[in-house]
């Protein structure tokens, strides 16, 4: 009998398979794709030579994961490249702010009025990133965290709403930058928690940067696969789970899956009527005859850029698809590997990536609006397109089982589903059946390629197991 199946082989359910197989435990994964990584993935979606990022491209919080840091990734193939600004928050007449490895870069580019403002907001948590990261990717049943006075005085304004923690600010760069960095979440700007959202990327920034792996997102999940197999454990693809009596005969049960397939396949009946799903995303990926013309020199610098430009453009925007409407002007978050990874595009040529905000399940198509808005930012830019490869609501669900109705979170984060994922509960990881647990995103800390889920999961499972012998 195996000590552990687990189900599904992205970023958490790797992460979960690893730190089981690096205890000795014998461990397989199930994978229904022909291919590993869920949301960290890399294919040849456009054209022969362009390496896109269906989901995942930019990874500011799993370069400093607790998890993955524990892990010898590196050796295992993992290769962070960074570049020269991690986040450009450009305007329309060519200015910008700009999210820079150096609290002080950062700070001046806000303008005179808010740049004092910015240094007191991060100076308390400026160089204990580690310390950040582990107390508040966490869950509550661990115990007190490593540091209760930090990790109060974070929570202080983890809490607030975005629309909250904005307000010290007097200009729009700040403003913008801020609700930027919260839409990341994809809720209301004026709900619980997404304070903390934007807090957390600009520390993230100025910590371990905002980096993208050599040759792909692919090469995250890669490594983790590496490094299970390292200690004996097994991966199989193209076997899609549908009863949990097709599965070997194991000790424990780990899905990384939404909490609907688990219920379905492990018949938990309704024990997760109430989890409720969020917004979704159009996707476009690009193959590009040269870089993007950004109006702003900044832009044509960084990994990420934000396109709103204004904190009431940014609030609109999430409102229209939390609302159910059509995207009429979207923000888009918009990425650019291929100016740092050589990898990613035929010489001279380039990769982007963007994404605007839409309702769960929309079938609409955005490619227009999408468009429209990158050419307020970067004229010409529809001259050098040479492919695109889009993705609506059900392409996203139909690419990863996951994104129920194209959720890329696995779960909405609106209100206190940030934090009560997905149900409450004691242990979020354990379910009714005692040998079945939940490691994907639907549980603490929640969306984003940190592997925390998986890793707070694989922990569950171990003292489960351990507490049997």
């Amino acid at each position: 009998m195996l000590d552990a199946v687990v189900v599904g082989a992205g970023p958490n359910g790797l992460t979960a398979a690893a730190e089981l197989a690096r205890r000795g435990l014998a461990v397989e994964v199930f994978e229904a794709a022909d291919g590993i990584g869920g949301g960290t993935r890399t294919e040849e979606l456009t054209l022969p030579g362009f390496r896109h990022d269906p989901c995942s491209a930019v990874h500011p919080l799993a370069v400093g994961s607790p998890a993955f840091t524990r892990m010898p990734l590196a050796r295992h193939g993992l290769e962070w490249i960074h570049p020269e600004l991690p986040m450009v928050h450009p305007f329309p007449d060519g200015d910008a702010a700009v999210l820079s490895h150096s609290v002080g870069e950062t700070a001046q580019s806000l303008g005179a009025r808010d740049a004092g403002a910015y240094r007191r907001l991060v100076a308390p948590f400026h160089g204990r990133w580690d310390t950040v990261a582990s107390d508040f990717l966490r869950t509550a049943w661990l115990g007190l965290p490593s540091d209760p006075v930090l990790y109060a005085r974070f929570g202080l304004f983890a809490a607030q709403p975005a629309a909250l923690l904005t307000r010290r600010f007097q200009d729009a760069k700040a403003r913008g930058l801020f609700a930027g960095l919260a839409a990341h979440g994809i809720a209301p700007l004026s709900g619980f928690g997404t304070g903390g959202m934007a807090l957390l990327f600009a520390l993230a920034a100025h910590a371990g940067g905002w980096p993208v792996p050599r040759g792909g997102s692919q090469a995250i999940a890669d490594a983790l696969a590496s490094y299970m197999r390292a200690h004996g454990g097994t991966l199989h693809t193209g076997f899609e789970v549908k009863r949990l009596d097709e599965l070997p005969p194991a000790r424990a049960y780990v899905f990384d899956t939404s909490p609907t397939a688990l219920a379905r396949i492990a018949g938990l009946g309704n024990a997760y009527e109430h989890f409720r799903y969020g917004p979704s995303v159009f996707k476009i990926d690009y193959a590009l005859s040269g870089p993007v013309p950004w109006t702003s020199e900044a832009a044509r610098r960084a990994g990420t850029v934000h396109i709103g430009p204004t904190y009431g453009e940014i609030d609109a925007a999430l409102g229209a698809a939390l609302r159910g409407d059509d995207p009429a002007v979207p923000f888009l978050i918009t990425a650019q590997p291929s100016i740092v990874d050589p990898t990613r595009a035929p010489e001279g040529k380039h990769t982007f990536w963007v994404y605007g905000h839409v309702p769960n399940g929309w079938e609409g198509d955005a490619t227009e609006v999408i468009e429209r808005q990158i050419e307020r930012f970067a004229p010409g830019f529809r001259d050098l397109v040479l492919a695109r490869a889009t993705a609506g609501p059900p392409q996203m669900a139909a690419r990863n089982a996951n994104y129920v109705g194209g959720d890329i979170a696995t779960g909405s984060v609106a209100g206190l589903r940030l934090l009560i994922r997905p149900k409450l509960a004691r242990v979020p990881y354990a379910t009714a059946r005692p040998n079945v647990f939940l490691c994907s995103s639907a549980t603490p800390p929640g969306p984003g390629v940190h592997g925390m889920s998986g890793h707070h999961a694989a922990r569950a499972v171990w003292r489960r197991l351990r507490a049997r012998r």
